[in-house]
């Protein structure tokens, strides 16, 4: 077993060029994030995952594809899933537009939860059939009617129907073969600013925020095969970001709530991740925080346009670090690492399009 491989990179464009090809070799390369930018057709994308994972058979093919307006593939037979909140909406509808007094309540929150299995069973099925091995989701945020950049891409605003909502969903996931990923640990939810352009802050206390946003992943932490932290100050916990925070990581997280998957920080390159205590930061140095926080895996996305520096700086960094002793591997982190590869083979794409079950899933998709 390697090390520890704790970096997901992206990749240019639709195939690999040799700088990716060099990039995903290095022994500190974990794994790669694909985007929109990385997808022509289903063809092409089977192709470039079998490209990826020619080079080391181990690398997680990620991507962020949740439903609503975050799903990178969208064309070419994918199905266009629902966002969240109408797995939410469909669960606050019991009773309504029933004639005669014929109410069956209930009704609506169990459709709910069937529907959401079947969003997860289409989503993880259709990334396998294209050699993707994961996704970033559930996102496990309230919908506190204040953020922009969560919105509509949460459940609800009840941490109890989030949680079994995300739970009916990953239960789809894994009866296609696929781990899941619930973010933005503590929550997202509550804050206005999004962390890609700025720093949130939430300022509750500790015990409020466990009450309400952080309850799904308590209730859930046998559930959970990976966490994503958010890049979100809460100063009455911590003056750093939850990802790179030891006491939101290891205090709360797996102390406190129990959880013992892998963590995986959000992307460095988000405004969020380059400042911390007041600093501005290198790649590599919010890297090795993230990693000292105690995050497993860290993600750089957007870096290999153009010549890529900031993608090799971040593995020249990183090893470097390595060797002078600033940063040592981590075992069990790898061992969090591969536990999140699909243990099964997956199904071509035209023998899903026949499968019973993925047809039943399509049809109770909201």
């Amino acid at each position: 077993m390697n090390a520890h491989a704790p970096l997901i990179l992206d990749v240019a464009g639709t195939e690999l060029t040799d700088a990716d090809r060099r990039r995903l070799a290095h022994p500190l390369a974990g794994g790669v994030i694909l985007f929109a930018r990385n997808w022509q057709d289903r063809a092409q994308l089977l192709q470039l995952t079998a490209a990826i994972k020619a080079v080391k058979g181990d690398l997680l093919i990620c991507v962020d594809h949740e439903g609503g307006r975050v799903q990178r593939f969208r064309s070419d037979g994918f199905t266009h899933l629902p966002p969240m909140r109408a797995l939410g909406d469909l669960w606050m509808s019991d009773g309504q537009g029933a004639k005669r007094g014929k109410v069956r309540l209930g009704g609506g929150a169990m459709r709910a939860l069937n529907a959401a299995t079947a969003c997860g069973y289409v989503l993880a099925s259709e990334l396998r059939a294209c050699g993707v091995d994961f996704s970033f989701t559930p996102v496990l945020d309230l919908d506190w009617g204040e953020s922009g950049v969560i919105g509509d891409r949460a459940f609800h605003g009840d941490p109890r129907v989030v949680a079994l909502l995300a739970k009916s969903l990953m239960q789809g996931l894994l009866q296609a073969g696929m781990a899941n990923c619930a973010k933005h640990f503590p929550g997202h939810g509550f804050v206005k600013a999004d962390s890609h352009t700025e720093i949130p802050v939430d300022k509750r206390g500790l015990k409020a925020i466990l009450k309400a946003d952080a309850a799904p992943y308590d209730w859930l932490s046998s559930t959970l095969t990976s966490v994503m932290p958010a890049h979100v100050i809460y100063p009455k916990v911590d003056s750093r970001p939850a990802g790179f925070s030891q006491r939101w990581l290891q205090d709360i997280l797996r102390s406190q709530l129990r959880f013992d998957g892998a963590i995986f920080s959000d992307d460095l390159s988000m405004e969020g991740a380059r400042r911390i205590d007041g600093q501005f930061v290198s790649y590599t140095d919010a890297a090795l925080a993230a990693l000292h926080a105690g995050c497993d895996l860290v993600l750089l996305c957007n870096q290999s346009l153009g010549e890529g520096r900031a993608v090799d700086g971040l593995l020249d960094g990183l090893s470097e670090a390595q060797h002078t002793g600033r940063w040592q591997p981590s075992a069990d982190s790898e061992s969090r690492r591969l536990a999140l590869l699909p243990e099964t083979l997956p199904l071509a794409w035209d023998e899903l399009m026949y499968q019973p079950a993925y047809r039943d899933a399509l049809d109770l998709l909201p």
